[in-house]
């Protein structure tokens, strides 16, 4: 069987799995069975004559030849949609972009920065979603994203270990704050000292999430009160005064009332960084745009928090 002879659908999947990072999110996400996903997977990897991922504990990672297949997927996969649209009479899609960010940045920046691109650009088009930072890496590695908004904590390394290196451009470093209820003695002062974080009541993420919104580096098993993953919901949570968590001052714009956003002393500082970033070569007009866009909206929220 020579690769010539692979399937659309093949392709199609093989990409999914490449973004979602197991099978088993990939056949969710397709509406496929596991099996379905593996069979399709083990005919490509027939076609091309090597292994095209490596089967792992915690889900798949590309080989050598997978990443080169599903660069070429990603192509194949979008002309054949551009000629359906075409000959559906539809908008071929110039001007597209696609943009991933990391759930706390819907917030403030992501919204003001469509919004600015909108008054600035307005033939550009934006598709949009949120993820987190390894999803969003794995899109943009997949082609299902042309440009993401994440997020680093310390150390800062490269978002991930694959090459060719994305091409990365910080807009931000921020000090990690933790976020309480008015009525809380915690909201007294300016600050809050790490010692008094012992003992509190925290709300996390949600699912393999826990960690995020709990200090890090505490020298106790958190209590965890309850779980949420939209920051939304993790704030009015702490207004209504079950618990506090971790937040970053990009979401002193957007608190809702009885909520204090405060910088913790006494520990080390916990910082991060909010990255731009997509594959390396010569970006669209449009993933340009939008790039600049995100940069001056990041700007302004972050000469909000100083004021």
């Amino acid at each position: 069987m020579a690769f010539t002879d692979a399937s659309l659908t093949a392709l199609r999947v093989f990409r999914e799995v490449a973004e979602r990072g197991s099978f088993t999110a990939a056949a969710a996400a397709l509406g496929y069975t596991q099996s379905a996903v593996s069979r399709q997977i083990a005919s490509l990897e027939r076609a091309a004559g090597a292994p095209l991922v490596e089967r792992r504990h915690d889900g798949v990672r590309l080989t050598a030849a997978g990443r080169l297949v599903v660069r070429r997927a990603t192509t194949v996969v979008e002309q054949v949609d551009a000629a359906a649209r075409d000959l559906a009479g539809l908008p071929d899609g110039h001007g597209t972009v696609r943009f991933g960010w990391f759930a706390s940045a819907g917030a403030a920046v992501v919204p003001r920065a469509l919004a600015r691109l909108r008054q600035s650009h307005p033939g550009i088009t934006v598709a949009t979603r949120e993820g987190s930072t390894p999803a969003l890496v794995r899109a943009l590695r997949a082609g299902t994203l042309d440009l993401a908004l994440i997020a680093s904590a310390p150390p800062f390394r490269p978002p991930d270990s694959e090459t060719p290196a994305l091409h990365v451009q910080t807009l931000a470093e921020r000090s990690l704050c933790v976020a309480v209820p008015t009525s809380h003695p915690l909201a007294r002062g300016e600050f809050i000292d790490v010692a008094d974080l012992a003992g509190q009541r925290w709300i996390a993420g949600s699912r393999t999430e826990h960690v995020m919104g709990v200090w890090p580096g505490l020298d106790e098993r958190p209590d965890i009160a309850h779980t949420a993953r939209d920051w939304l919901a993790k704030l009015h949570l702490v207004a209504a005064g079950c618990g506090i968590t971790t937040a970053p001052t990009a979401l002193t714009s957007v608190l809702p009332p009885g909520v204090r956003i405060l910088p913790v002393r006494g520990g080390p500082s916990e910082r991060r960084r909010v990255l731009l970033a997509r594959l390396p070569g010569r970006p669209s007009e449009a993933v340009v745009c939008l790039g600049e866009a995100v940069r001056i909206a990041m700007l302004e929220a972050d000469g909000e928090d100083e004021s």
